[in-house]
């Protein structure tokens, strides 16, 4: 109960510095789980009028979080309680972090002198230490008059150079904490700039665009980077002045259309071996990219010309013959300045070799995407589903899984910036539902969620959440009863299921309609398109099961192959 004096107005607490201290930066939107000792804070943030939204587990509240700060380019909040609320939300913030996405992981916590003791406090845990290794940046606050200067520092921290996970530590002690109304508005901090420009230096520009006059075979690379620096007018001016074909990573896809003459999407083998020069825009030469090594780059010689906001990321795996450091969009629009009106296009016997390669492939594939089985496979689904991102340029694909995400992301064509939202660099299982949720929070756009049944099972209870919340989000389950397929068996020939292997013909649309959601059943494209033109029309919750083939999918990455042991125990 808040006593007469708080009600005169002439005190405040830290339940309330912590609210103004966000709202000061614009910030209005908590994903969260309330507990002890959060419960009341997220209650104030609500009657101050700020969005909270409840999940049913902190860490897909955390993937929510850090995917709207991938959106918005402000820090995504996710709030938790102590102990296993953080480390629940950990997982998210070291994706977040990983991703290069702006988040806070605002956690209640113990008092200090119960830990340092370790005296056994209820969910006692030092978060900061544990917290540290994993984000750029962790604070804690112990007095409330610091509470502005502390979520201050989590913002910038968050937002400037290379984007990431910040941990913002709130013992308990300091929510309660009051102080003088006025002393405490003006302890509160508006970050100003908080992510400022970072020029390029004159010297690195002209360095790239040496390389680049004298190149043969050249390649655009566009990470998920680029897509977040929101500088989409430079960047597709730059591609389109330079001539030069360009391939777009997971993320990146819509950046230009799919469809652009420019696109190497469908060519990506031939160009990877080929080019002499390769333009790394927002992208890192990580395990997505094969390390910029080994039979997926060739033989033929290359020369890298690396655009980053981390300077440290050059020679990360190659040697990096022109780096370009700074902010995106500064160093896009000093490489166009310097390329003048008057740029030279690459030979025609590349751009035209590119341009066959990718509409000999899209020929070769159409028709396995036009086929209508029942069961279905990844092909004619997908298919289906394309059409519909076609026809629905506005709506935003989720997309995660094993199978289910390897071809939806090479099937499915992108037509604008920032439609596309998946696991990103360290593909982690899990993040489909609260990515979803976040998705048609921050935009209020439609939002498609295509889910591997593997996949869905780490966050599907989060479709109670999209109820809730009466979201726009049509999920659609790729359903083929395992992991990779539904065929495996128990090589003992016990009783137990093979190891991937679910339950058979699993109805995982009746759990939407648990909630009060739309469910629906999908057993040929032709009635998984009726069904997700239907859901995206209503604006409705709705989970499609589409029922694959249980023998349709393939062994993600097969690991195991790369052991020599594996083979001697399958004789």
């Amino acid at each position: 109960m808040a006593s007469d004096a708080e009600e005169a107005g002439t005190l405040t607490d830290g339940f309330h510095l912590i609210i103004d201290a966000l709202r000061l930066n614009d910030i209005e939107t908590i994903y969260h789980v309330p507990g002890i000792p959060i419960t009341d804070l997220g209650r104030f943030m609500q009657a101050a009028g700020m969005r909270v939204l409840s999940f049913r587990h902190e860490q897909n509240a955390g993937y929510a979080a850090a995917i709207a700060g991938y959106l918005t380019q402000k820090p995504g909040i996710c709030m938790t309680v102590s102990a296993p609320g953080f480390l629940n939300g950990l997982t998210a913030l070291a994706h977040a972090t990983t991703n290069c996405f702006p988040m806070i992981l605002l956690s209640g916590s113990s008092e200090r002198e119960i830990i340092d003791l370790q005296q056994g406090d209820y969910e006692e845990m030092d978060q900061l230490a544990i917290a540290k290794p994993l984000c750029k940046a962790a604070y804690r606050i112990l007095h409330a008059e610091d509470i502005g200067i502390g979520i201050a520092r989590a913002i910038r921290a968050a937002v400037s150079g290379r984007p990431g996970g910040v941990y913002l530590d709130l013992p308990a002690k300091l929510l309660g904490q009051v102080m003088d109304v006025d002393a405490g508005a003006a302890s509160l901090v508006k970050v100003i700039d908080p992510a400022p420009r970072q020029l390029p230096a004159p010297d690195a520009i002209k360095r790239a665009l040496d390389i680049l006059k004298v190149a043969e075979r050249p390649l655009i690379i566009l990470g998920k980077g680029a897509a977040y620096a929101q500088a989409d007018d430079a960047i597709r001016a730059l591609v389109e002045t330079s001539g030069i074909p360009y391939l777009p990573m997971s993320m990146a896809k819509g950046l230009l259309p799919d469809t652009h003459p420019q696109s190497a999407g469908a060519a990506r083998s031939l160009v990877l071996k080929e080019a002499d020069v390769v333009v790394m825009i927002g992208a890192r030469l990580n395990w997505l990219l094969s390390h910029g090594k080994g039979k997926a780059w060739g033989e033929a010689p290359k020369k890298f010309i690396h655009i980053d906001i981390e300077p440290k990321e050059m020679d990360s795996n190659r040697e990096i013959a022109a780096p370009v450091v700074g902010d995106i969009g500064s160093c896009v629009d000093a490489l166009l300045e310097g390329m003048g009106k008057n740029w030279a296009m690459p030979p025609a016997e590349w751009t035209g070799a590119v341009r066959e390669k990718v509409e000999t492939n899209v020929e070769r594939m159409a028709p396995r995407l036009q086929n209508n089985n029942d069961p279905m496979d990844y092909h004619g689904a997908l298919g289906a589903l394309r059409t519909i991102i076609k026809e629905r340029p506005e709506v935003i694909l989720v997309n995660e899984g094993a199978n289910t995400l390897d071809f939806t992301r090479s099937i499915i064509d992108m037509y604008q910036p920032r439609k596309r939202l998946d696991v990103g660099t360290w593909g982690v299982m899990g993040v489909g539902m609260g990515t979803a949720i976040a998705a048609a929070v921050e935009t209020s756009m439609p939002v498609l969620a295509i889910e591997g049944d593997s996949a869905f099972g780490f966050s599907g209870m989060e479709i109670e959440t999209i109820c809730r919340y009466n979201l726009p989000i049509c999920v659609v389950v790729f359903n083929n009863g395992g992991i990779y397929r539904g065929t495996d068996v128990n090589p003992t020939g016990g009783a137990d299921a093979a190891t991937t292997v679910f339950v058979k013909g699993a109805r995982y649309d009746k759990m939407m309609e648990a909630f009060g959601g739309t469910g629906i059943q999908a057993t040929s494209p032709d009635e998984l398109k009726e069904a997700v033109n239907a859901a995206l029309g209503s604006g409705q919750p709705t989970l499609v099961n589409a029922v694959i083939d249980e023998a349709a999918g393939t062994e993600s990455g097969r690991i195991g192959n790369l052991n020599p042991q594996s083979v001697i125990a399958k004789k």
